[in-house]
């Protein structure tokens, strides 16, 4: 057997097993008429999708793998991950095991799976182009970047958004959100955060989360503040929000947060993973260094509306 047979064989079977727990969405707004894929999450019809897929709408129709069809409503959206879930009235298909999208690494094989230009069921194969890309979100007058974005260079059109992103064990590790460029396509990691927010959008129609107002970016610490830190990363601070909790507290641009809740912080998603309800006006203390030392500070987020 050669490399691409071997290749071939295992896109196949990541497709047997993804794509029949990948739907079409069609809803309809005042904006006019839209499509969209869907993930089946489990035996009782939800269903998880993009949040720009469903916006401005409460239900809609989904076509399934097996060509049935069915009413859904959109049960929750959180356009600040840019994700949404849904449950069809029908659905006689089972949900698809999620992965983990922090076991990625550059490189790894992975096939997207949703119903581009209308064309259900459309199949592509690339690789982890890159892991940690921001994407700008926005709900009402809220915005922010969406952290930890996955970079793929498998091929994504109009109406893969919400659909599959999946490794090589067919495991969804990705929700496919947005095309950057010629050859460039992105997708919400399937990680603990997002499964933080998907479960808090089920019971509760949306996430309620903790606003500090910065912009940070990964940043490799020097060995003797990495020793020191006994980590290898921390945030580098690339904007403060004007009148911000992170501003009250004292934090400035150039900044180097290291611990946040008395605990490491070595990239986006583990400062996102403190901000959640239990956060909102309670006291976090922050570490970070700057001009040579080390500062202490204490920020009290408040509720992001």
């Amino acid at each position: 057997m050669t490399e691409l047979d071997a290749y071939s064989q295992i896109v196949t079977r990541v497709a047997r097993t993804v794509g029949p727990h990948v739907a079409a969405l069609a809803v309809r707004s005042r904006r006019g008429e839209g499509a969209g894929s869907a993930v089946l999450v489990d035996d009782d019809g939800l269903m998880l999708t993009n949040a720009h897929v469903v916006a401005g709408v409460t239900r809609g129709r989904v076509a399934f793998a097996d060509g049935s069809e069915s009413n859904f409503q959109v049960i929750g959206a959180d356009p600040l991950s840019d994700l949404a879930v849904a449950r069809a009235d029908q659905a006689d298909l089972g949900g698809i095991e999620l992965g983990d999208a922090d076991a990625l690494q550059v490189g790894q094989l992975v096939v997207a799976v949703g119903n581009p230009l209308g064309l259900s069921g459309t199949v592509t194969a690339g690789v982890v182009s890159a892991l940690g890309r921001s994407l700008p979100a926005q709900s009402g007058t809220a915005s922010r970047l969406i952290e930890d974005v996955i970079q793929t260079d498998a091929a994504l059109n109009p109406g893969n958004s919400g659909g599959a992103l999946a490794d090589a064990n067919g495991r969804v590790v990705g929700i496919n959100t947005a095309v950057a460029g010629v050859g460039v396509g992105l997708a919400v990691p399937i990680n603990a955060t997002t499964r933080r927010i998907i479960t808090a959008l089920r019971q509760d129609g949306r996430v309620r989360r903790a606003y500090l107002g910065l912009v940070t970016a990964p940043f490799p610490l020097p060995e003797k503040l990495a020793k020191r830190a006994k980590a290898a990363r921390g945030l580098r601070v690339v904007d403060v929000v004007g009148g911000s909790p992170a501003q009250r507290a004292g934090l400035r641009t150039g900044d180097l947060l290291l611990d946040a809740g008395r605990s490491p912080v070595r990239d986006a998603q583990g400062l996102q993973k403190l901000l959640f309800t239990d956060a909102i006006g309670q006291p976090l203390p922050l570490t970070v260094f700057r001009n040579g030392a080390m500062v202490d500070v204490v920020a009290v987020p408040t509720e992001l509306v």
